[in-house]
């Protein structure tokens, strides 16, 4: 039987990890799975904070776990749900067949939305910012909303006594959790994957927010925070400033400057606008300047769209297809646009048959971007040795504008 893990004396965590393939959000590969983290906080009365979706056998690892502490489902008095998205609330009508008696706690928005998505009005507790609940035994939670982070319902919940934040998907990361769960307890190589992998989430899922992760991030400037523990990932208990400053980070890069470095997004039919890529790749190395190579449709949009995150720079190559720009990397370029890939400096180049157009199509589709271009490279069918020379010289020159800004 699957254990609880002690926090801090009367609170728990209880976790449920998804490796069955499935996609995180119907569309993100998360192909070293992701983990569904809940919370016990245990006084004279008991609240579990935040719920699973009934996704791979999770609700039953976590009544394993409940059953370990031991805490029964006639022991809730409270579920406080943060956010309503179905990961986290995706089993609540059945849980609440085993527990009629647990109270709901969200706020107004949050409210409405369990309403639409499981026809709940009973029983529940609207609380607002500011907003406390005092179980007994000196555990109080205390509730602050965080509209849209990265839904508009979204809350935080603190515990004072403990210092611990509960900030459900704020602070989150892809990834399975296996025996350690605090930041203390993984290695270094398992910190650089959990790295990697809340760019990657941030990228996915939150960063079009970012104006609002810094509006939450100055607002947890009032909480006394000693251990951050998020819905999904590792528990920060050591240093929880650590995880802090990485989502200020991510979310300043919307705005930018970003990392200098530069991310190549590239799809060819034939192999003519591949062999051009490898010119434009040397150019961008010649001046030492970090380079990300990402060919589609081959690899998923979700880790292209991770490292143009951090970049400064963005290279797209695409041939023209039937006079607009190549389908693959359109659908990429689309999804730049709805995440808020903003504020960079960009090359595109590219070869066409009978005609040309993917230039003029990209330049509609990147017109309210925010983008510093320079100029593109095409080319009809083959290109020879000046097309070869120009790219090298486009690389280069993108490479200095990242390294000068």
């Amino acid at each position: 039987m699957k254990k609880a893990v002690k926090i801090t004396d009367g609170i728990y965590r209880l976790g449920a990890n998804i490796e069955n393939g499935d996609l995180f959000e119907g569309m993100w590969p998360i192909p070293d799975g992701v983990s569904l983290n809940c919370y016990i906080v245990r006084g004279e009365k008991t609240a579990l904070i935040d719920l699973v979706e009934d996704w791979d056998s999770a609700p039953s690892d976590i009544e394993d776990q409940l059953a370990s502490i031991p805490v029964e489902s006639s022991d809730l008095d409270y579920l406080v749900l943060n956010h309503i998205e179905p990961d986290h609330t995706g089993w609540l009508e059945d849980f609440i067949k085993k527990a009629p008696q647990v109270q709901l706690v969200t706020n107004k928005k949050g409210a409405a939305l369990i309403e639409s998505f499981y026809g709940i009005t009973e029983n529940v507790k609207i609380i607002d910012s500011g907003d406390s609940i005092s179980l007994g035994n000196n555990k109080e939670l205390l509730f602050h909303n965080i509209p849209n982070v990265h839904w508009p319902e979204t809350m935080i919940t603190f515990e004072k006594e403990s210092g611990i934040l509960f900030s459900c998907d704020a602070f989150g990361s892809y990834g399975s959790i296996n025996d350690s769960v605090f930041d203390d307890e993984i290695s270094e190589k398992e910190h650089n994957f959990f790295d990697v992998e809340s760019l990657r989430y941030y990228a996915n899922i939150v960063g079009s927010f970012s104006k609002f992760v810094l509006r939450a991030i100055e607002k947890l400037g009032d909480f006394d925070i000693k251990i951050i523990a998020p819905s999904h990932g590792i528990i920060w208990r050591e240093n929880p400033g650590k995880i802090i400053e990485r989502y200020k980070k991510f979310a300043s890069y919307m705005e930018g400057p970003a990392e200098p470095e530069i991310s190549v997004i590239w799809g060819s039919m034939y192999g003519n606008t591949e062999k051009v890529l490898h010119s434009v790749i040397k150019g961008i190395r010649s001046e030492s300047v970090p380079v990300h190579v990402h060919h589609v449709p081959d690899e998923d949009v979700s880790w292209a769209l991770a490292s143009a995150w951090k970049s400064r720079g963005l290279v797209f190559g695409m041939p023209t297809y039937e006079y607009k720009m190549f389908p693959p990397v359109a659908s990429v370029l689309s999804m730049f646009n709805l995440k808020h890939i903003f504020n960079k400096k960009v090359f595109r180049f590219g070869s066409f048959g009978w005609s040309g157009g993917a230039q003029k199509d990209f330049e509609a589709a990147t017109e309210k971007m925010n983008w510093e271009f320079i100029d593109p490279v095409e080319w009809k069918g083959k290109a020879d040795d000046e097309i070869h020379k120009l790219a090298f010289e486009r690389g280069s020159e993108l490479a200095r504008m990242i390294k000068g800004q």
